[in-house]
C-alpha cells in the first residue's frame, strides 16, 4: 500500500491525536503514513467567537478541501468539531475508542469544583453550551469568552485573573495534562457536546480506504456518535446554539440524553430515551423530537430571532 497522507490541524492537541491515529493506521493497514498539517480558517481567526465567523465547520473546511483535491488521503478530526453534514464527496470512515467525554474544571485550587467557586466567580469558556448550563445552576457566575489552544486558555487564568476555565477532559488527557483537572464534571450537571471525546477519521466517499479503516473502528464509539449526531442533525444545530447530547452503551442497550437551552440558561428543554444500539440513529432523532416538543422549538425560534 502507498504511503498514506493524514491531514490534520497544527495545534499540539491535533498533532497528538493525529500522531496516535497514524501509528494505529500504519499497524492496521501495514503501510507508512505522514502527517499533512493544514491551517484552517478557525485556527487563523482567534479574536472572534465561532458563532460570529461561521461556526465550528471552519475547523474542517480546508481539511476536507485537501481530501477532495487529493492532497491527503485521510483526515483526523475531533468529532465534536464536525458540523451535522460532511462535505459532498467526503465520508466519515472510522471512530476509535472514545476518551473521557466529560468537561473539566481547571482552577488554581486543586480541590475546586463548580459548586465551590466563590460567588460571582469569573469562568472562561468559548462555548455557549457550557456557559448556558453553568448559568442554570450558578446564575451568579460571570462568563468570560475565551478561545485559543489548551495552553493559551489555561494561561488566561493567570493573565486575566479568572477563577477557572472549562476545557474537555479528553483533550487534557491526550496532552498529558490531566494533572490540571480539578473536577471532571458529572454529565448530570454539564451535559457534554455532541461526540465530545471521540475522534473521527474521514476519507473521500469513493476511496476504498473508507472500508479498510473499519479495522480501527470501535463499535461503542460508533453507536454513541451515531445517536448524538442524529440528535444534532434533527435540530440543525451549530455552535451558536446551546445544545448537548450524551449517549451511553450498556450491552446492546443505548441511552441518550439531550437538551437545548437559552443563552442565559433560564430556559431549557430536556429529554432522554433508551433503545437498542442498532437503532442509534432513530434514538437520536426521537430524543431531538422530544426536546422540540417540550419547549425546544420555542427556544430555537427565540435564538434565531435574536441572532
Amino acid at each position: 500500500m502507498k504511503r498514506l497522507r493524514i491531514a490534520t490541524r497544527g495545534s499540539a492537541l491535533a498533532l497528538s491525536q493525529s500522531g496516535e491515529m497514524a501509528q494505529r493506521i500504519s499497524a492496521a493497514l501495514d503501510c507508512e503514513t505522514e502527517l499533512v498539517v493544514i491551517r484552517t480558517t478557525g485556527d487563523r481567526i482567534q479574536n472572534q467567537s465561532l458563532a460570529k465567523i461561521g461556526g465550528k465547520g471552519l475547523f474542517i473546511k480546508e481539511i476536507e478541501e485537501a481530501l477532495l483535491a487529493g492532497a491527503a488521503d485521510i483526515a483526523v478530526h475531533s468529532a465534536k468539531d464536525l458540523p451535522a453534514k460532511t462535505a459532498p464527496g467526503c465520508a466519515l470512515a472510522a471512530f476509535p475508542e472514545r476518551a473521557d467525554p466529560r468537561d473539566a474544571l481547571v482552577a488554581p485550587g486543586a480541590t475546586a469544583t463548580v459548586a465551590t467557586l466563590r460567588a460571582g466567580a469569573r469562568i472562561g469558556t468559548g462555548s455557549v453550551r457550557r456557559s448556558s448550563q453553568l448559568l442554570m445552576t450558578r446564575p451568579d457566575l460571570t462568563i468570560v469568552p475565551i478561545r485559543g489552544n489548551v495552553d493559551t486558555r489555561i494561561q488566561r487564568i493567570a493573565d486575566d485573573g479568572l477563577d477557572a476555565v472549562i476545557l474537555a477532559c479528553a483533550g487534557l488527557d491526550r496532552l498529558g495534562r490531566s494533572d490540571v483537572i480539578c473536577e471532571r464534571i458529572d454529565p448530570a450537571h454539564l451535559l457534554p457536546a455532541v461526540a465530545q471525546g471521540t475522534l473521527a477519521l474521514e476519507t473521500r466517499s469513493d476511496d476504498p480506504l473508507r472500508e479498510a479503516l473499519a479495522a480501527i473502528t470501535d463499535p461503542v464509539a460508533t453507536a454513541t456518535l451515531t445517536a448524538e449526531r442524529a440528535f444534532l442533525a434533527r435540530l440543525e444545530g451549530d455552535c451558536s446554539v446551546p445544545l448537548a447530547a450524551f449517549a451511553e452503551v450498556d450491552g446492546d442497550r443505548l441511552s441518550l440524553r439531550g437538551l437545548v437551552a437559552s443563552l442565559d440558561g433560564c430556559a431549557v428543554a430536556k429529554a432522554a430515551e433508551t433503545g437498542t444500539v442498532a437503532d442509534a440513529a432513530m434514538l437520536g432523532e426521537a430524543v431531538a423530537d422530544a426536546v422540540l416538543g417540550s419547549g425546544g422549538a420555542e427556544i430555537l425560534a427565540a435564538l434565531e430571532s435574536s441572532a
